[in-house]
């Protein structure tokens, strides 16, 4: 690990100041995965600004409904409120399949969303990779590509956001809440994370110096008939290989509206408009929700060690649906 420098902030505005745009210069809040990132020498900050003490630890209820949740809200703790538990399922169910206990009283909101991809050739300096080094190449193209996308990928990176929250997020139409130098902003959580393009380097669309405040869920609607689905090689720790996170507005026997997001599959949280657009109006069944999976992965191409997944995903849509149908209303 290389030396840095390390400095505790107490107001969000000095964190603001102590980061100074600095692209040396990292914000530190549960350091679940930051810390791991600089042991293996894939970050190199020079300088870490603690932002633990900031009071961006609520969960409060915005003016219009919906809750706001601060980006320093531990996971364990947003997995266990009421609110989100009664109206938001969907949120909690990701949360609790995202890590283990001791991680998720660590791990944080704002940090969640951060988290870079679990590829094994970016955590492994020895490899080429064009998201630790741009222009390097990508050495899971041609590798083991078991774990990677399907979708969004580019010929520079295929690798896949490995976020469980984020794909519940996506699903809910959730916000992101932003300071900077530049002021205050707002960033839809399905704008927030970048596809790979020709800079899979870079994650997200925050501007440097930025600092993740709170992510805002708007009124609940029917996320109250929601599900998320996790697909992983064991049931303990693992990432996703494929996982879906849907709700369903459903009356009479048809579907009025539908969401769907699917994680384990791309550079970012994954939603599928096109399937949710062609679900609506469908009689809510096994049959409507196999068509939207088939349009849902259209898209998809796999690779000599991934392919599996396109199927996985559908089936893993269509699982989904069905259960959360069988929710009341």
């Amino acid at each position: 690990m290389n030396p840095f420098s390390y400095v505790r902030a107490n107001t969000v505005a000095e964190a603001l100041r102590e980061h100074g745009g600095d692209p040396q210069s990292r914000y530190l809040g549960g350091g679940t995965n930051l810390v791991d990132l600089m042991r293996y020498g894939v970050e190199r900050p020079e300088r870490l600004i603690d932002v633990t003490q900031l009071p961006l630890a609520r969960i409060e209820p915005l003016p219009g409904g919906g809750l706001r949740i601060g980006s320093l809200v531990k996971n364990s703790d947003l997995a266990a409120d009421a609110r989100v538990v009664r109206s938001y399922p969907v949120l909690a169910e990701a949360l609790l399949q995202g890590a283990s206990p001791q991680l998720r009283n660590m791990a944080t909101t704002g940090g969640n969303l951060l988290q870079r991809t679990r590829c094994y050739y970016f955590y492994d300096t020895a490899f080429t990779c064009n998201k630790r080094r741009p222009g390097d190449g990508c050495s899971a193209i041609d590798g083991q590509n078991r774990i990677h996308a399907i979708l969004g990928q580019s010929n520079s990176c295929i690798a896949t956001h490995p976020s469980d929250m984020a794909v519940a997020l996506a699903a809910l139409d959730a916000v992101v809440q932003v300071e900077g130098p530049r002021g205050a902003r707002s960033i839809p959580l399905t704008e927030f994370h970048r596809l790979p393009g020709d800079t899979p380097n870079v994650d997200t669309n925050l501007q440097n110096g930025e600092l993740i405040t709170a992510v805002d869920l708007p009124p609940a609607s029917f996320a109250a008939r929601s599900h998320y689905i996790k697909v992983r090689d064991r049931a303990s720790y693992a990432f996703a290989l494929v996982s879906a996170a849907v709700a369903l507005d459903a009356s009479g026997g048809t579907v009025r509206a539908a969401r769907i997001a699917l994680g384990g599959v791309a550079h970012k949280p994954w939603r599928a408009i096109a399937a949710e657009n062609a679900l609506a109006g469908l009689p809510a069944g096994e049959a409507s929700f196999r068509r939207a999976a088939d349009v849902a992965l259209s898209e998809a191409r796999g690779y000599e060690h991934n392919a599996f997944k396109i199927e996985l995903a559908k089936r893993t849509i269509v699982r989904a649906f069905l259960e959360v149908n069988e929710r009341p209303g």
